[in-house]
């Protein structure tokens, strides 16, 4: 059975996109790809049905990561079948618990800078949306660091651990 991990950001169009677009390569390069199943939402559905931003797509592209997506809406009824749910900044995380039907699904959402030892105090990966490439660019970077962090931590839940 395959462990599975959505990330959520806003409207699914700029940073929940790029997160699982970064993980899930990281997840082919472990040899994890039939173990760990990788999806992205949106806490609100503005842009459901669309593509990711342009911007996004482009940074994704430039990285050697895939950029094809179409952004959706989180289902409070997903939890059921998530294993981890993560939240790219804490007004999602807040959301999500939210949402959560109850204090086990609510544990399942983290913040994904939660997993980077180099993040201190600020874990949220900033909205890129409203500014230029640069903000993309920095979202990437956030994203890849704990990306490493992450992965570390679903290879330990697989041979018994946590995450």
């Amino acid at each position: 059975m395959s462990w599975r991990i959505c990330f959520v950001c806003t409207g699914n169009i700029c940073r929940s996109p790029m997160a699982e677009s970064v993980f899930r390569a990281r997840i082919e390069e472990a040899g994890l790809d039939g173990l760990v199943e990788v999806d992205s939402a949106g806490t609100d559905g503005w842009h459901a049905g669309e593509g990711a931003d342009p911007r996004t797509v482009a940074v994704l592209e430039a990285n050697g990561y895939a950029g094809e997506h179409t952004a959706r809406q989180f289902d409070p009824a997903w939890f059921s079948r998530l294993d981890l749910v993560i939240a790219l900044d804490s007004g999602h995380l807040k959301a999500l618990r939210r949402l959560a039907p109850g204090p086990e699904d609510a544990a399942k959402v983290r913040l994904l800078r939660s997993y980077d030892p180099a993040a201190h105090e600020d874990l949220d990966v900033p909205d890129p949306y409203h500014g230029e490439t640069d903000g993309f660019e920095e979202c990437l970077e956030m994203v890849e660091a704990a990306s490493t962090g992450l992965l570390a931590a679903v290879r330990e839940h697989m041979e018994g651990g946590t995450a």
